[in-house]
C-alpha cells in the first residue's frame, strides 16, 4: 500500500502511520494486533512502528496469513507482451490486484507466477465482474510513463455489453451524469442537480438472435417480462466512456432503463455468494487504443471474448 495513493475524504494527514492504517483497513484487520506482532514493514525491511508519524508517499508491506481461495474459473489470455508491458485478456470474476478475499486469485497474482515477473502491476482498473483487456507494466522503471498517459486520459477504451433492446432511443445515446462512489459502499450513486463529472456513448450494435437470447434470459435482470408474459429483446451494445468514474457504465445503462444483464449490483444489489460464478456480467472491455508514451508507436489491442459471456 502507499500512502499517498488513498484518499477516502477523511482529513490529512492522520497523526501516526498506526491511524492512516486503521482507516485503510477498518473491518478486514485488527491493526493493533498485526503492528505488534510486527506484520507492517517499510520497503527497506524495517518493523513499522505504532506509533510512527503519518508520511505520505510511504510505501507499507503488510505480511498476513492467506486462507483458502475458490479457484476462479477461467484463464487469463495474452494478447500482447514486450519488454515494457504485457496486456491480458482477462476473465469474469477474477480481481485485476489482491484485495479483499481475493489475493491468489487475482490477475497479477496469476501472472507474476507463471511469467516469472515479480514486478508485474495494472495500469488502470477492471472490476472483478468485469471482463477484457488489462494493460500492465513489466518492471518498476516504466509505470511512471504509462501511470501518466492513463492519468491524463489519453486512452481510447471501448466495450460491449447486452442488456434489454430499446428501439425508441436515437443512437448513439450520449449519457452525463454526476456519479459518486463512497468508501466501502458497494453500489455508485447518481446526483442530481450537480454538474455531470462523466459522459458516455451508446452505440446499439445488433439485436441477438434466439440461441444467444436463450443463453443470458434467465440472468437477472432479466428475469422480469414484459406486460405479455414474455421475455424482453435483448441486444449487443458498444460503449465508450469518456470520463473514468467508478461503475460509471454500468450506471449510465441503467440510467437509460437499459442494466446490463448480469449486473449483481444494478438495479438492484443482489447477495452473490463469492464463489458464485454462474451468471457472468455481460459487460466486457474489447478494446483499447493509445499512442505509446515511450516510443510514439500507435497501439491498439482488441479482445477474443465473443458474447454472450460465459462462466
Amino acid at each position: 500500500m502507499r500512502t499517498e495513493d488513498y484518499d477516502g475524504g477523511a482529513p490529512r494527514p492522520w497523526a501516526t502511520m498506526r491511524d492512516w492504517l486503521d482507516f485503510r483497513l477498518k473491518g478486514h484487520l485488527d491493526v493493533d494486533a498485526a503492528l505488534a506482532e510486527g506484520r507492517f514493514v517499510l520497503q527497506d525491511g524495517t518493523r513499522l512502528a505504532a506509533d510512527a508519524p503519518y508520511r505520505a508517499a510511504t510505501f507499507v508491506w503488510f505480511h498476513r496469513d492467506l486462507p483458502d481461495e475458490t479457484p476462479v474459473p477461467g484463464e487469463v489470455e495474452i494478447v500482447y507482451r514486450d519488454e515494457r508491458i504485457v496486456v491480458v485478456d482477462k476473465p469474469p470474476f477474477l480481481s485485476s490486484i489482491p484485495r479483499g478475499k481475493h489475493i491468489v486469485e487475482s490477475v497479477v497474482v496469476r501472472m507474476r507466477s507463471s511469467l516469472g515477473l515479480p514486478e508485474l502491476t495494472p495500469m488502470h482498473r477492471l472490476d472483478r465482474v468485469t471482463s477484457g483487456l488489462l494493460v500492465l507494466t513489466t518492471e518498476r522503471r516504466w509505470r511512471g510513463a504509462y501511470q501518466s498517459m492513463f492519468m491524463r486520459g489519453e486512452i481510447s477504451k471501448r466495450y460491449r455489453a447486452i442488456a434489454p433492446l430499446r428501439e425508441d432511443l436515437e443512437y448513439p445515446a450520449v449519457v452525463r451524469s454526476h456519479l459518486t462512489k463512497q468508501h466501502g459502499v458497494m453500489r455508485a450513486e447518481r446526483v442530481h442537480g450537480r454538474e455531470p463529472n462523466s459522459e458516455s456513448v451508446v452505440e446499439l450494435e445488433a439485436v441477438l438472435g434466439e440461441d444467444a437470447s436463450r443463453t443470458v434470459a434467465a440472468y437477472p435482470p432479466i428475469q422480469a417480462t414484459s406486460m405479455d408474459g414474455s421475455a424482453p429483446r435483448l441486444a449487443t451494445y458498444r460503449l465508450t466512456p469518456r470520463s473514468g468514474k467508478t461503475h460509471q457504465l454500468r450506471m449510465h445503462m441503467l440510467q437509460l432503463g437499459i442494466p446490463i444483464v448480469g449486473d449483481p449490483l444494478y438495479p438492484v444489489e443482489r447477495d452473490v455468494a463469492i464463489d458464485d460464478f454462474s451468471v457472468p456480467l455481460q459487460l466486457l472491455a474489447s478494446e483499447l487504443s493509445f499512442t505509446d508514451p515511450v516510443d510514439g508507436r500507435a497501439r491498439h489491442f482488441v479482445s477474443g471474448r465473443g458474447m454472450p459471456l460465459r462462466s
